[in-house]
């Protein structure tokens, strides 16, 4: 039986196995299971292959997507640059690390936007999805601007955003954790005043369905879209990973 999995910590919430598994059952893969594995320390992750060892693929998240690239004996071009994995694939005993976030949001957004519409980019964040956003929207050719809580060198604050900026950022990437389950009523503190008819807002968060970024952001007229398709496009990614 092909074992597959999800490492990180916590995994209370998690999307993939209910996906996988649900996945398994539909197109009659009957040689394969998905498993979570809750890894407080990423240490602990070669005690973890030992004790599976049909183990031949991982999905990682939050908080190993960067420390366990220390673990990993190849690592692919695309996440090398990003400087993170959330794939995992394990074959003659050698672990390759790969990226597939940025795939599935590089597919959302090309669902979301108009075709060939030329628009600028707002990232709020500048965490390890945010560098998984950065690399698909240099591949769509779509200019951006970070936001992030502190002064960093090439970043605004979230203080040094004017209504010009968010008028010409028509697409607005929410890349932080704030509105995730529980803690539904916070936001990115962004002048939602200003957002028109004309913007674009792409929350990575799924759960809730709508956040209230995206909430703020439907009631001055915006279109949005929140992370759920993004997770679907990349869990499958992931599946052509493990499969090649």
């Amino acid at each position: 039986m092909r074992q597959f999995g999800l490492i990180g910590f916590p995994l209370t919430h998690s999307f993939s196995k209910k996906y996988f598994t649900q996945k398994f059952q539909d197109e009659v893969i009957s040689d394969a299971v998905y498993e979570l594995f809750e890894l407080p320390e990423i240490s602990s992750l070669p005690e973890l292959l030992a004790q599976n060892p049909d183990l031949k693929g991982l999905n990682v998240t939050i908080p190993h997507k960067q420390s366990v690239i220390l673990f990993l004996d190849e690592i692919d071009e695309t996440a090398q640059k990003i400087g993170a994995v959330n794939v995992i694939r394990i074959a003659n005993g050698r672990m390759k690390g790969f990226i597939s976030d940025y795939l599935g949001f590089r597919e959302s957004l090309r669902h979301f936007l108009p075709a060939e519409m030329k628009i600028k980019a707002l990232i709020l964040g500048t965490g390890g999805a945010a560098q998984a956003v950065k690399a698909a929207l240099e591949e769509l050719d779509i200019p951006y601007q970070t936001v992030s809580r502190s002064n960093q060198a090439g970043n605004l604050t979230y203080a040094q955003i004017t209504p010009e900026i968010i008028s010409e950022h028509q697409l607005i990437i929410n890349t932080t954790p704030l509105g995730t389950f529980p803690e539904v009523k916070t936001a990115p503190p962004i002048s939602y005043e200003n957002l028109t008819s004309q913007h674009f807002l792409y929350d990575l968060v799924y759960n809730p369905e709508e956040t209230q970024f995206l909430k703020n952001g439907r009631e001055k007229g915006a279109k949005t879209k929140n992370g759920y398709e993004m997770l679907v496009l990349q869990a499958e990614a992931a599946w052509q990973i493990w499969n090649r």
